[in-house]
């Protein structure tokens, strides 16, 4: 049994411990808020034994294994290096951190205390994600990913109003590359590697972050097109072209219909059964790597998260965003 504490009280870690609830080897022990009242009511709520609101007190407890991290993105590196340094595994949300700096200090923490550290970005170990992967070299020499993940925010309604919630704020190291750009992102990485060059476009909106941008990656022999936006939606389905045929996937962050267009008019179902609450893969994933004492993940692996980070950096740097962060680190 793996016992985990917990960094946040959100709906995020909500969707978590849904999915979690499938796991046999998944303990809740612990939950962290700086509000004792906010930890208790989450603890009682979800049947966790201990409240902390100090982390360094969680993080030295020995009772935990394990800290799923979903706090503000400014917040991730400093609380994972210091749970790293008394020695628990960390599942820290997406993006792993503000910056590739930081990046560098939680994997170089994870390395010199020997423990897990992974990403937790869900989609790249969904069934219909590896579905893709497997079928890849069916569409020939890949010429073009087009991915699109646009969905108005839920907290726009309030900023255009005047009131600026955490999802809009730099001090946070928020916005709209960080918390769904990512998404467009990472599975690029994951299949065709780092690319040799990027241009970036993005809204700045008045409190300094991004409300929508598009990024072009480009590759020796293709090309990644990703957009991305929290004051719109878009019902575009997203593409992998090539050559011989082009997969279609309903949706970059979660995909569950994936369909193999051939250039001979016929088509091949990818799509694989697979859980409702996607979330259920990377904790497994998580777990079993403890299990087996492995210290890095083979799919979101160290090297795919920094290369996330560094061209998030350079991308924020084309369309100046810039946070706090960037400046302690």
């Amino acid at each position: 049994m793996i016992r985990f504490g917990l960094i946040g009280t959100n709906w995020i870690t909500d969707r978590f411990l849904d999915a979690a609830s499938g796991i046999d080897d998944f303990q809740l022990k612990a939950v962290y808020s700086r509000s004792e009242e906010k930890a208790k009511e989450f603890a009682q709520k979800h049947g966790a034994e201990l409240t902390f609101t100090d982390i360094e007190t969680m993080a030295k407890h020995e009772g935990i294994d394990a800290i799923y991290i979903a706090s503000p993105n400014a917040l991730h590196a400093e609380q994972a290096i210091l749970c790293m340094q008394n020695g628990k595994h960390v599942l820290c949300e997406k993006p792993l951190a503000s910056n590739a700096k930081e990046v560098k200090e939680m994997i170089a923490a994870a390395k010199s205390n020997g423990v897990l550290l992974m990403e937790a970005m869900k989609s790249t170990f969904i069934p219909s994600f590896m579905a893709i992967k497997d079928h890849l070299h069916k569409i020939g020499p890949v010429r073009r990913y087009t991915a699109s993940f646009c969905q108005y925010s839920s907290r726009y309604d309030a900023y255009r109003a005047g009131e600026i919630l955490n999802a809009f704020k730099p001090e946070l190291s928020n916005g709209s590359l960080m918390d769904i750009g990512i998404y467009c992102l990472y599975p690029a990485i994951t299949l065709f590697g780092k690319p040799t060059s990027i241009k970036a476009n993005g809204l700045l909106l008045d409190s300094g972050v991004d409300g929508q941008g598009s990024i072009l990656l480009q590759y020796d022999e293709m090309e990644a097109v990703i957009t991305y936006s929290k004051i719109t939606d878009s019902a575009l389905p997203n593409e992998i072209q090539g050559e011989d045929g082009t997969i279609l996937i309903d949706k970059i962050s979660s995909p569950a219909k994936v369909t193999l267009l051939k250039r001979d008019g016929s088509t091949e179902d990818l799509s694989q059964p697979q859980v409702s609450n996607t979330m259920f893969y990377e904790i497994n994933e998580f777990i079993s790597l403890i299990k087996a004492n492995k210290t890095e993940s083979a799919i979101n692996t160290f090297e795919r998260s920094l290369a996330a980070a560094e061209i998030m950096d350079e991308a924020r740097k084309q369309i100046g965003v810039v946070y706090p962060a960037d400046t302690h680190s």
